[in-house]
């Protein structure tokens, strides 16, 4: 069985998680000396991330229920956040295993 945090962190569970695996993200970033690369790699996606979140919410392919209900530029604050951490993490774990 799998905890619950919803029942914890209500509107702010996905917010959570993501600070949670963003703390991750930038201490495998800053560990392999890597948070730069991160940056640019981040700003490259990014666009494209927006463009492909912002259509997938509008047709209706996905909803979040669990966030704070926080628009920016048509999509919730949390998916600019996701759009942001899982590059992070990505490139993290990859930078840490290259490091070996």
């Amino acid at each position: 069985m799998i905890p619950d945090i919803g029942a914890a962190f209500g509107q702010y569970t996905y917010l959570a998680t993501e600070v949670v695996w963003g703390v991750v993200a930038v201490g495998l970033l800053y560990r392999a000396d890597a948070l730069v690369q991160a940056v640019r790699t981040v700003v490259v996606l990014y666009p494209i991330a927006y463009a492909w979140d912002w259509y997938t919410l509008h047709i209706g392919v996905f909803a979040i229920r669990l966030r704070t209900g926080i628009d920016l530029l048509g999509i919730p604050i949390e998916e600019h956040i996701f759009m942001v951490v899982v590059p992070w993490l990505v490139l993290g774990i990859h930078e840490t295993l290259r490091d070996g």
